[in-house]
């Protein structure tokens, strides 16, 4: 049974503040150990040299699941929609692939 990656790239608004992007950071960082299935998980704030390929992508999200079912899982799961109701009025877009691990 493969792992799964799941990346995530958030895109905000102009109501986002720093404060506010720092809290959701915070946030995501805390799912490992509180959301089962999660074998390993980074995130954080957009440092790339590649501004020309930013597009206002603020914020990456990498979460390694020990399989699909563990994935699906995720979603509804209380601390994972916690994070997704503090989106509310700040998120402009986000990307999402999923993709298991070979």
């Amino acid at each position: 049974m493969p792992m799964y990656e799941h990346i995530v790239i958030f895109k905000f608004n102009a109501a986002i503040t720093p404060e506010r992007e720092s809290e959701l950071l915070a946030k995501l960082l805390a799912f490992k150990g509180r959301i089962p299935g999660i074998v390993d998980l980074s995130a954080g704030l957009n440092a790339t040299e590649e501004t020309d390929n930013i597009r206002g992508y603020s914020l990456g999200l990498r979460v390694t699941f020990e399989s699909l079912e563990a994935l699906r899982a995720y979603g509804p799961h209380p601390v994972h929609q916690d994070f997704v109701q503090g989106l509310g009025g700040v998120l402009d877009n986000v990307v999402v692939v999923d993709y298991p691990i070979q």
